[in-house]
């Protein structure tokens, strides 16, 4: 087995370096809404872009580029990126603005008070415009990365 086969791996490289650049530019939206930097972003849900749709983006096309878009792999990779972006988009979005809605509410009834308690994570899942440049993102780190990796 070889195990630095792990690193000739385009459709896995593309994916991760799709990933990566999505939570990293995250930092830079956010300082120029807010003016100041938080650094928890590079590991935390939701945001622009949604980085959990550029991953399943960039697995996806890669896969598509790798093993041919009429294969079960690709197949496969395309089921799970609809489960996964529909998740995000979603669900998510929609449990993100509950918990949205019930911190206001505690907001309102404890006016004046100090609330000890943690708040709920409010940015939980994706807009559509966050999730589609999460698929332009991935769509094209993943084709550059197979192109530059099979020459």
């Amino acid at each position: 087995m070889d195990l630095l086969g792990v690193l000739r791996n385009p459709v896995l490289i593309g994916a991760l370096i799709a990933w990566s650049l999505a939570q990293g530019v995250k930092l830079p939206i956010e300082y120029v809404r807010s003016r100041r930097w938080n650094w928890s972003l590079l590991l935390s849900t939701g945001g622009m872009p949604s980085s959990h749709t550029t991953l399943v983006t960039a697995i996806a096309h890669g896969t598509g580029m790798v093993a041919g878009f009429d294969s079960p792999a690709f197949a496969l990779a395309v089921a799970l990126a609809m489960v996964v972006i529909y998740d995000a988009t979603g669900i998510r979005r929609q449990a993100g603005l509950h918990a949205e809605m019930i911190n206001a509410m505690v907001q309102d009834l404890m006016e004046g008070h100090p609330l000890q308690q943690e708040k709920l994570a409010e940015v939980l899942g994706h807009s559509p415009a966050e999730a589609f440049v999460g698929l332009l993102l991935g769509l094209t780190v993943s084709t550059l990365t197979v192109l530059l990796m099979r020459g």
